[in-house]
């Protein structure tokens, strides 16, 4: 990458604040200047897209309007809330950050980036978000609309997600920035890059900044930014046992440390290997729980399709068997070591008042529906 001048930040800044002063993309935080409502739409938005987002901000605003009562929300009310838009521990350090603020702060919300950082569930990006929308604080933000604006134009081949590209986009980032108008710079930046300069159909031909654009002018604007290689995702296989008890189920909350803590699941087996057919699976069930063969008049039923959930760094692929037991059987199944932890509930409470992982409320959703599917 060539030596960025001065002139030429000037000049990209000023083309970004004039493209900006034609547009309109309206959400309901833009303009926004209270830092709770700010936060709040931030963290929504991590790893979300805007349009997922939106619904969840609506309901959270109007539920909590203040970071007070966000903080005495119980937690399994605020992740019930929060269910459908994954990577949960996002809505654990909401609340933790919540409760700190109304606390130890009370109830007033940090005005300093340095402070502002220092939240739980807040990083450089988040940080400078708030600190320029809410304070006008001069921070420039730096998600994936903003790396990809800045790569195409100024033609940098430095991998963004390397050390060596977040220093360095981070830096071009804080220089090009208009300091007076540090949120409205920031906000057009984020709308031009999710708006204009999409990541597959960029609005090239109808650009004021292509006569000036290297990614254009080199013909490299799909290619940029630069990624590097990503690591495999590590395979997860579960198998959820429904027991139906008439109307109830039994369902534990995860506490371990891995993923989906503090959501409600079935009774788990987890295998090392990606099953073959469906007898593998019934052959895992049968051994976790009926060790000495069914009982009269209890029959594994077809297993449901495969589901998967994608996360960050792991594919979790997951089937569900849903087996009715008898009342003369259901002692016998409570005392197994196996479900010590778990609670009898009515299944409308599961569906209701209880979070649960995506691939659980994919499978309520579409219950009583079950293909064998391999």
């Amino acid at each position: 990458m060539n030596t960025i001048t001065s002139k030429e930040q000037h000049e990209f800044r000023i083309k970004i604040l004039a493209w900006a002063a034609t547009q309109h993309r309206p959400m309901p935080w833009k303009g926004e200047r209270d830092p709770y409502k700010i936060w709040l739409s931030e963290i929504i938005l991590q790893q979300t897209r805007v349009e997922q987002g939106l619904p969840y901000y609506e309901r959270f605003v109007a539920r909590y309007p203040t970071i007070d009562l966000l903080a005495a929300a119980p937690e399994d009310e605020l992740f019930k809330m929060w269910e459908g838009l994954g990577y949960y521990s996002r809505a654990r350090n909401l609340h933790a950050t919540a409760q700190y603020i109304a606390q130890e702060l009370g109830g007033q919300f940090p005005d300093t980036y340095e402070a502002i950082r220092a939240l739980k569930g807040v990083g450089d990006y988040t940080a400078a978000a708030i600190a320029s929308f809410a304070y006008g604080l001069p921070y420039a933000v730096l998600d994936g609309n903003v790396y990809r604006v800045l790569a195409r134009y100024f033609g940098i081949d430095t991998p963004s997600d390397s050390n060596e590209g977040k220093k360095t986009f981070g830096t071009l980032a804080q220089a090009v920035l208009a300091p007076e108008q540090a949120g409205v710079f920031n906000q057009a930046m984020m709308d031009f890059g999710a708006t204009h300069c999409t990541p597959a159909l960029p609005k090239c031909a109808a650009c004021m900044l292509q006569s000036t654009c290297a990614g254009y002018a080199q013909n490299k604007v799909l290619q940029l930014p630069v990624k590097g290689k990503k690591q495999p995702k590590r395979g997860r296989y579960f198998i959820y046992v429904v027991f139906e008890l008439d109307t109830d189920t039994l369902v534990r909350k995860r506490s371990e440390k891995d993923i989906w803590k503090n959501l409600y699941e079935f009774p788990l087996i987890e295998l090392a290997e990606n099953p073959t057919d469906e007898d593998q699976i019934k052959a895992a069930i049968l051994a976790q729980f009926f060790p000495k063969g069914l009982p009269k008049d209890v029959f594994l039923p077809i297993i449901s399709k495969k589901y998967q959930q994608t996360l960050t760094h792991q594919l979790v692929s997951t089937w569900f068997c849903t087996l009715y037991l008898p009342i003369d059987y259901r002692a016998l199944l409570l005392s197994n070591p196996l479900i010590s932890g778990f609670q009898q509930v009515h299944r409308a409470q599961l569906t209701e008042t209880m979070a649960v992982p995506r691939v659980i409320a994919w499978f309520l959703s579409e219950k009583p529906s079950v293909l064998s599917l391999f």
